[in-house]
């Protein structure tokens, strides 16, 4: 391998010098630091357990534009754009409502009438929504 002046490889073909050229014109760029910080808390304001029926007939007459299954459950979360602000301010994000139901098993599109239908996402391996789930259970038992 032969490397010119600026340590590039010269016998990598017209379409590779092509970059190298455009890499060697192009400003500097600065370091990007990326943070990931996970949401610290969830508070839901509303919950309720719902028949499929009414959950997907809800959903797709007040624009939820999916639904999510999460080990056997369909959950709707209706999340305002507030949240994500607040979420950024205190941390904290909220949920204004979220509805579910039993449904053994996943499907990618539900029918909610003739002709509506309504996508489902698998989030059985995102960790909020496990999470949700779970406060979900929980919430059951202790009002029995």
């Amino acid at each position: 391998m032969r490397l010119g002046q600026e340590g590039y490889n010269t016998h990598a073909g017209p379409c590779a010098e092509k970059v190298l050229n455009l890499m060697s014109h192009t400003a500097y760029v600065h370091p990007m630091e990326v943070e990931i910080r996970p949401t610290g808390k969830v508070v839901v304001l509303g919950l309720d357990e719902r028949a499929k029926e009414n959950l997907t007939w809800c959903a797709a007459t007040f624009g939820i534009n999916r639904l999510f299954w999460v080990d056997g459950h369909l959950i709707c979360t209706e999340v305002f754009e507030k949240s994500f602000e607040r979420e950024i301010e205190s941390g904290e994000f909220p949920i204004s409502q979220v509805c579910y139901t039993s449904l053994p098993r996943y499907s990618k599109i539900l029918e909610v009438e003739k002709g509506t239908e309504i996508p489902v996402v698998d989030a059985s391996d995102m960790e909020i929504y496990r999470r949700l789930l779970k406060a979900i259970k929980e919430h059951e038992k202790k009002e029995g």
